[in-house]
């Protein structure tokens, strides 16, 4: 899969986190943020528990779907045609057209690496939403042995797997398997360094400041 928003269905990535939020209370109100930047670079999402507003626990969430290399117009163009749809003639050259696997899984392993100490370091939970496919290339070029399965809550990064189940006339998205680790872990094949030196209050301060109405998160009818 390439695009991001098939994950988004539902709320279900967002539901499946709720557990990691560990300071959580009934009566707290749960909020979504977007695009926040920690040492270490940006975060997709924040699901956020407050209290009157004031921050009491949150979660990373990041989303990570394939790239792409070439173009994939040429094979729309010939769909098009097998199908009996009438295109003007159109000249193109091989686009070798393919997924990146390799650069894909080492780039947010990479960025996991810079992002996770941060998380670790203030004793807070970064969770990786995937594929189970792009799971599974991981596992095999990558050191994944020592993941923990079933994960550990004490862990700081989680990667939450999903896959796409066919249901009627579509597809709907469904939780496949939860696997956790922390930054020792993923250094076994990595060992690029961030500065993860913010303190737990200050990381307060900037989702305290993105959180209003338009935020709270509700699960979809």
């Amino acid at each position: 899969m390439l695009c991001p928003h098939r994950l988004l269905e539902r709320g279900i990535i967002f539901s499946d986190a709720l557990p990691l939020l560990q300071l959580h209370e009934a009566g707290n109100e749960i909020h979504l943020v977007r695009e926040v930047e920690i040492p270490g670079g940006n975060v997709d999402y924040f699901l956020i528990s407050t209290r009157e507003r004031k921050v009491m626990d949150f979660v990373g969430i990041e989303l990570q779907t394939l790239d792409s290399t070439g173009s994939i117009w040429p094979q729309r163009q010939e769909f098009l045609r097998a199908h009996g749809v009438s295109l003007l003639d159109e000249e193109f050259e091989n686009s070798n057209f393919g997924l990146n696997w390799k650069m894909t899984a080492k780039t947010i392993l990479m960025q996991l690496h810079h992002k996770l100490q941060t998380f670790e370091n203030l004793n807070k939970k970064l969770v990786l939403v995937l594929q189970t496919p792009l799971l599974n290339y991981m596992r095999s070029n990558f050191s994944f042995g020592h993941l923990a399965l079933p994960p550990r809550l004490g862990d700081a990064l989680h990667f939450h797997a999903y896959d796409f189940h066919q249901r009627g006339v579509g597809f709907e998205i469904s939780f496949e398997e939860r696997l956790s680790t922390d930054v020792a872990g993923i250094a076994q094949c990595l060992g690029l360094n961030a500065n993860p030196n913010i303190e737990l209050e200050a990381m307060y301060e900037i989702l305290a400041a993105k959180i209003n109405d338009d935020t709270v998160f509700r699960l979809s009818s």
